[in-house]
């Protein structure tokens, strides 16, 4: 049996051990810096064709834009361009202060105790739109300067509301605002003393055609000021609208106030409920609105000042005040159409013409005199002051 003698010393063992241990270190950095010139290289041609990338972009832009800044008409687009853009900012944001009138019309009393507007101002600068005026009221009878008259324009407020939104055709599509025509050459809305308040549809304008389903032959037109218009009610025609069972292609409107078949204004502060328990054929309408408030928080939104003792235009005796009144933003607002103030009676207003607006302006009253002691000693004013 052959056996095997082991003649290196342990020594030597040792040190071969590390000598091959070198070697695979050796190995392995060579591999580690191999792989990290190769990694550097590839960065290095990264870099560079990223750079001659961007440099021949920057070449075209260069171009482009030398292109560009030789138009003569440039500054010109750029402005049109950026106006355009801007449109459905300048919509939103628009106001228009000529629903003035409506608001005065509903604001101010007409009757046997009156109030005359010498000065006014309209602040739409915010979001809170405000009324600040000057102005007499008189009593119109003994003892004319009367603070009762002003304490209830003051209660007034409380009750008086706003109405907006789109008239409609008989398939419920929206007529564009431009289309219709609500009031008269003096300014007055069209009304009927028995059925309410109307517009004309201008359905052979431009753009004002009715919806594809239906055809300007399905309406009934006549004539204004020598337009084809379509006489479309905002006041509900109870009567003629509503039936006990939907029948296809004629007017209908439901107990819950839904309107259908017929072109209408669709209101987006009124809602209308009928109670037909008693009289299904006849049933009795209620019209409620407690979102639209025109003057918000009522008699809290009215501010009454430097009231006095006075003589108006006609030497007539007056009390002397002033108010500013908050209205609700969205009656202002453009994007909100056919805006239209609400008395506080409870019926529309539907007296707001130029003519009416200008009688409640006024000259504004005198102080009393010295001497005219039927002005000065009148103790009807607030709290006795005169």
């Amino acid at each position: 049996m052959a056996r095997e003698i082991n003649l290196v010393p342990d020594i030597k063992g040792e040190m071969i051990k590390t000598l091959k241990l070198r070697n695979l270190i050796y190995f392995i950095c060579i591999a580690v810096g191999i792989t990290s010139l190769s990694v550097v290289a590839i960065f290095w041609l990264i870099s560079g064709g990223q750079k001659l990338a961007l440099d021949g972009k920057k070449t075209t832009l260069e171009t482009l834009s030398k292109k560009l800044n030789s138009y003569s008409d440039l500054n010109e687009f750029l402005t049109i361009k950026d106006q355009v853009g801007n449109i459905s900012t300048l919509t939103s944001n628009k106001k228009v202060l000529s629903r003035t009138f409506n608001v005065l019309s509903a604001l101010i009393p007409t009757g046997a105790d009156t109030i005359t507007v010498s000065e006014l101002n309209v602040n739409l600068s915010n979001n809170q739109p405000k009324l600040s005026f000057d102005a007499q009221a008189n009593a119109g009878k003994e003892p004319y300067i009367d603070y009762n008259v002003l304490d209830s324009f003051k209660k007034s407020m409380q009750y008086m509301r706003y109405d907006y939104g789109n008239y409609v055709d008989k398939n419920g599509a929206k007529i564009p605002a431009y289309c219709m025509i609500e009031s008269g050459a003096d300014g007055a809305t069209f009304s009927d003393s028995s059925r309410g308040i109307y517009a004309f549809w201008t359905i052979d304008a431009e753009g004002c055609n009715p919806s594809s389903e239906t055809k300007t032959s399905d309406y009934t037109t006549e004539d204004y000021n020598g337009q084809q218009v379509v006489r479309i009610w905002r006041t509900p025609q109870y009567s003629d609208w509503y039936k006990q069972t939907k029948v296809e292609g004629q007017p209908y409107m439901s107990l819950d106030g839904q309107i259908s078949g017929v072109e209408h204004f669709n209101s987006a502060c009124i809602t209308y409920t009928g109670n037909a328990s008693q009289n299904s054929s006849n049933p009795k309408w209620i019209e409620s609105n407690e979102n639209c408030l025109l003057v918000p928080g009522g008699t809290e939104g009215i501010n009454v000042s430097d009231s006095s003792n006075g003589r108006g235009a006609g030497d007539e005796l007056v009390l002397r005040f002033s108010a500013v009144i908050s209205i609700a933003p969205e009656v202002y607002n453009f994007t909100n159409s056919h805006v239209l103030a609400i008395a506080p009676s409870g019926r529309r207003n539907v007296t707001d013409s130029y003519v009416q607006i200008q009688s409640m302006f006024g000259e504004r009253a005198r102080d009393c005199a010295e001497d005219d002691t039927a002005c000065s000693a009148n103790t009807n004013n607030v709290n006795g002051e005169n």
